[in-house]
């Protein structure tokens, strides 16, 4: 029988906040002790009570002070990473929020892709790796960049999101970000009753009738990883990554997505001196957000008390 409290120190708590969950994360030394999730309705959340009621669930458990806080969320964030400075329609409220003064305690926030790319760079299959692009694979198309072992953000913190390159120029489709023939349009699962002439909501569906061998299913789903490996390659191209990770639900697919996914890189990537770029698919799928989240505030607060020594 465990003890009633954790008595070890050096607890970070990861929140991620999703358009049907919230979840949490409590976290020591190199791994995760405890779990936690709220079921949310996204047209009544209370996002901040969620929130708060969910790292108290985690912070019970332990009887030393936690250390950091971080929240991973859709958006751009500001320059400090301490709120959304810009934020998708669905999470009303969050756009602008100080969760630093609302929590009354220090708290780091990520966008959700950068979140489960940094999970993944410290904990996952790009562990020790400095140059990654990653690519998240779901009901739209996200991702981020690492670039000599740091989360690139850019300017308005807007990088990473890799969704929104183009890899059909020809397509009339225009994305959330108002680009035509964008990745995410090409990929993800919300345009794939439109791709698909309604045949199929969902690729549990399309890739249930490509394993049965359909011959409308199958050209449906190769064209789709065939843009994938298209937006892939471009990104090789653009920041020449040690390693491509893929996240995501689109990856439960496996081989159904890894086999044909080579065959187009084959074609499409330049591969000079006949180096081949990996693809993984990520470690973590159920609380990356919430891990990459912990493990970025816990990397921020390190850096400013690194920073303290230096000037004192």
């Amino acid at each position: 029988m465990r003890d009633k409290f954790l008595v070890m120190s050096d607890f970070d708590i990861g929140i991620d906040i999703g358009g049907t969950y919230i979840k949490g994360v409590l976290i020591q030394g190199a791994s995760v002790v405890r779990q936690a999730v709220r079921k949310t309705n996204p047209k009544e959340a209370n996002w901040q009570e969620g929130v708060r009621l969910i790292i108290n669930e985690l912070a019970k458990e332990v009887s030393d002070p936690i250390d950091n806080i971080g929240l991973s969320i859709p958006g751009l964030c500001d320059e400090h990473n301490r709120m959304i400075s810009y934020m998708p329609v669905r999470f009303d409220g969050l756009e602008g929020f100080n969760w630093t003064r609302f929590l009354k305690r220090e708290v780091h926030v990520i966008n959700d892709g950068h979140a489960a790319l940094w999970a993944e760079s410290q904990w996952g299959v790009g562990k020790g790796i400095k140059n990654i692009a990653m690519l998240t694979l779901g009901t739209g198309v996200g991702g981020g960049l690492l670039l000599d072992g740091e989360i690139y953000q850019g300017f308005l913190q807007r990088a990473g999101h890799l969704g929104h390159i183009v890899v059909d120029g020809n397509s009339q489709s225009q994305d959330i970000t108002g680009m035509a023939g964008s990745l995410e349009e090409a990929v993800g699962e919300y345009s794939l009753n439109e791709r698909s002439k309604g045949q199929f909501k969902t690729y549990f569906d399309l890739l249930q009738s490509y394993q049965d061998g359909h011959q409308i299913a199958s050209g449906i789903w190769l064209e789709t990883v065939r843009k994938l490996a298209l937006g892939i390659s471009s990104l090789c191209n653009a920041f020449s990554p040690q390693l491509v990770i893929l996240s995501g639900g689109l990856i439960k697919a496996g081989e159904q997505l890894l086999e044909p996914l080579s065959n187009f890189m084959d074609r499409y990537e330049w591969r000079p001196g006949g180096s081949i770029t990996p693809i993984r698919l990520a470690k973590f799928q159920d609380y990356p957000g919430a891990i990459g989240a912990a493990l970025f505030a816990r990397s921020r607060s390190l850096i400013h008390s690194e920073n303290r020594k230096i000037t004192t």
